[in-house]
């Protein structure tokens, strides 16, 4: 079957932005499942508008309470799956991804349709520093985790997963449903041999922006998701190690 990629927004309490992305995303010619995780009634009310302004091409999952970007995530992959979708594009509601960018995604992830296609940013100077900077252990340590440089940026939330491989990770493992997902999917997709391709994309933070990273929260759940993976990675190391070496892309489990 020919590839058919639909475009995943994990939504929590994006009203003012929400509404371009979406626009955006239509506009680059692919379909969108708008995953609302558990906003307030102005954003809920906002999606609502948007999806009946924009059906069929705009559909909507609700989750009843938060569950965190990766919990919004899984529940629009698995919806994605119900609809027959081969591929899911992800992109941030929050207006910091490149909408425009998104035929390039599209175009590699026909090319290499077994491949994992992750964004690696261009930043402007609106990024904050010590974002900057912090990105780099967590980068260190995917590194560490596959014993690869495959995964050149693990954090940036636009990407294209090829559904089987994405949902095998997920439901063979307990993957952290916060700011942890991003990373922790895509190392466990290495360890299966899924191989991975870099698309470079502008990303943008809006000085009126709204992040909802947690500082003590999130970092407390990333360095437990390091951990479990570095637990991990030593138990598959000498699958990786003959993966490594033989250039092969065999599975090391998930």
């Amino acid at each position: 079957m020919p590839s058919s990629i639909v475009t995943v927004i994990p939504v929590y309490n994006h009203p003012d932005t929400l509404g371009d992305m979406l626009r955006g995303v239509l506009g680059a010619g692919l379909d969108c499942i708008l995953v609302d995780d558990g906003s307030d009634a102005a954003c809920a009310r906002v999606m609502d508008a948007l999806v009946q302004q924009y059906a069929p091409r705009a559909m909507l999952v609700r989750l009843p309470v938060n569950e965190g970007k990766g919990g919004a995530m899984m529940a629009g992959m698995r919806h994605a799956a119900t609809r027959g979708f081969s591929h899911v594009l992800q992109i941030d509601a929050d207006g910091q991804h490149a909408t425009g960018d998104i035929p390039k995604f599209a175009e590699l992830a026909r090319q290499h349709p077994d491949a994992m296609i992750c964004g690696a940013p261009s930043y402007d100077a609106s990024v904050p520093k010590a974002r900057l900077y912090g990105r780099y252990a967590t980068h260190v340590w995917v590194w560490i985790n596959t014993l690869s440089l495959d995964i050149k940026d693990s954090m940036c939330g636009f990407r294209v997963y090829p559904l089987k491989a994405a949902l095998r990770a997920i439901d063979s493992a307990r993957i952290g449903k916060r700011m942890e997902f991003d990373s922790e999917v895509l190392v466990r997709m290495h360890w299966q041999g899924v191989p991975f391709v870099t698309q470079l994309t502008r990303v943008t933070y809006p000085q009126d922006g709204l992040s909802h990273f947690r500082v003590l929260r999130d970092n407390v759940l990333i360095s437990g998701m390091h951990a479990r993976l570095f637990a991990g990675m030593l138990l598959r190391s000498p699958v990786l190690l003959a993966r490594k070496l033989t250039g092969g892309r065999r599975g090391a489990g998930a």
